[in-house]
């Protein structure tokens, strides 16, 4: 993540902006419940959001910048349902069947391998567990914007994550791009059979 997004994401107006109009949006509508997985929890603005409107559910987020990790600390301490850890979304440090749901926020285009993170993704979910989030499209603004500041990036287009969770064993897979296009919206869901 660039020094630029890394201040923004840390920012007051982000974590209010995320709360009222991202979360409910990016979730589209549905209600988060049992163990919840956030993967590049950044700065803690979604999770705080997640935290608060649903405070019956356990909420882990994970991030590998050690400054979001440290940010997210402060901005979730004050939340009993959160716990904060530093981890690679590449190879999670988690039990399989650890979470009934896992959330990705605007970050899997920071995931060069981002295969082996569906991979990862799926082995963590319980059976029938779902994968929710949104992110960046392989559109030319998006691309510009990451080579300018020089962050390591690989934008996805719909069609190739769409694949990517198939052949990382999700079913249900829905894929929107929404907002011109720039933006898609997944959610997909593993199994119901655990064999």
């Amino acid at each position: 993540m660039s020094g630029l997004e890394s201040a923004f994401c840390r920012s007051a107006p982000w974590r209010w902006f995320a709360r009222r109009a991202v979360l409910p949006w990016a979730l589209c509508g549905r209600s988060l419940s049992g163990e919840v997985l956030e993967i590049g929890g950044g700065s803690g603005a979604m999770a705080a959001g997640v935290a608060s409107s649903f405070p019956h559910i356990q909420l882990t987020t994970i991030d590998l910048d050690a400054d979001m990790v440290r940010a997210a600390r402060s901005a979730l301490g004050g939340h009993s349902n959160v716990t904060v850890g530093a981890a690679d979304v590449t190879a999670l440090p988690f039990d399989d069947g650890s979470f009934d749901t896992v959330t990705s926020y605007l970050m899997l285009h920071h995931v060069i391998a981002w295969k082996d993170a569906l991979r990862e993704v799926a082995r963590v979910l319980r059976p029938g567990g779902a994968f929710v989030g949104y992110d960046l499209t392989k559109r030319r603004l998006a691309r510009a914007l990451h080579t300018a500041d020089r962050s390591p990036h690989h934008i996805i287009a719909p069609e190739e994550l769409t694949l990517g969770l198939r052949n990382a064993g999700f079913l249900e897979v829905d894929v929107r791009p929404t907002l011109a296009g720039h933006v898609m919206r997944f959610r997909a869901v593993t199994t119901d059979d655990p064999a």
